[in-house]
């Protein structure tokens, strides 16, 4: 690989990766204790990350379960997930407090592998868009001190990274979508 596309190349890894996260946000009739990971609890005045102020189980397929290290902090963590778009409604017995996933509709399922497939064109023109860059940032390399054999090979390398990574964006989002249709 050329240095000269290492930049693009990071930053299509990066999309690739943003996706990637995106994805595991997105609950497939399983709990997920990811679909947790961007919320924040305040604690003693200060958004902190819920997997750093409890402990976060999945106790049976539908349930995750999140136990405080403090029991103070049950209603600060209730009162996030309710303001979250989480969609669910947390119980507590006072120590431990539960959430319990329904199980997925078939029209609700649908809707889930339509926002999967949106995320993945989303994550397909970003790269695009990086790839349009480098592409640009190559013709103008053409003027200075680079060939235009080179540059050829350069733009084809890109191209190659482009496929890849899209290609990889299609493998995911097959993947998720067949898991989220899975009863």
């Amino acid at each position: 690989m050329d240095a000269r596309l290492q930049q693009y190349e990071d930053r299509m890894k990066k999309a690739f990766e943003f996706l990637e996260s995106d994805y595991n946000a997105i609950r497939a009739g399983r709990a997920n204790p990811h679909v947790l990971d961007k919320l924040r609890v305040d604690y003693y005045g200060t958004p902190t990350p819920l997997q750093q102020v409890g402990n976060i189980t999945v106790p049976e397929a539908r349930i995750i379960q999140i136990a405080p290290w403090e029991k103070s902090l049950i209603k600060a963590i209730e009162k996030a997930i309710m303001a979250s778009d989480v969609g669910i409604t947390p119980s507590n017995d006072g120590n431990v407090i539960r959430l319990v996933f329904p199980e997925l509709t078939e029209e609700r399922r649908k809707e889930l592998v339509k926002d999967v497939k949106k995320k993945a064109e989303e994550g397909k023109v970003a790269v695009r868009n990086i790839r349009r860059d480098g592409n640009d940032a190559l013709k103008k390399l053409g003027k200075t001190e680079v060939s235009e054999d080179e540059i050829k090979q350069l733009e084809d390398q890109l191209q190659k990274l482009t496929d890849k990574y899209i290609k990889d964006m299609d493998a995911m989002m097959e993947k998720k979508s067949k898991e989220i249709m899975t009863v």
